[in-house]
């Protein structure tokens, strides 16, 4: 009965030990692939042009319809990431994340084109 009662604390703290071992590794796990750093932050000023993700568009689908509406112009900002914006003078926060900025024609510089004419064959002497 004795033998048998040790055999079972023996395994007993096998177990204790796996969990243990199991615990760390997906602590480990988890450290390594945080998400947080895969997400670029967003850096927003006051006054920038941005256009906001319509999240609801799934209700109406349209294979050619843009996820994004705006362009807003950002009103105020707060430190936890979320942003005020205007437009037509509607005030509405929103989080900064379903925020992108806005590129318009004047922020466009110039293209420069090149002509590529193939070259006079040279006659064959």
């Amino acid at each position: 009965m004795s033998l048998a009662g040790e055999k079972r604390l023996l395994k007993l703290n096998e177990l204790k030990e796996l969990r243990y071992d199991a615990y760390e590794n997906s602590r480990l796990y988890k450290e390594r692939t945080k998400y947080n750093r895969h997400i670029s932050n967003k850096s927003f000023k006051v006054g920038d042009k941005v256009m906001l993700f319509n999240s609801r568009l799934r209700l109406f689908p349209g294979k050619l319809k843009s996820k994004w509406s705006g362009p807003f112009t950002i009103s105020r900002t707060t430190p936890y990431g979320s942003f005020e914006l205007e437009a037509e003078g509607n005030k509405f926060m929103v989080n900064g994340h379903r925020l992108m900025l806005y590129h318009s024609n004047d922020q466009v510089g110039m293209i420069e084109s090149m002509r590529l004419d193939p070259p006079d064959p040279k006659p064959l002497s």
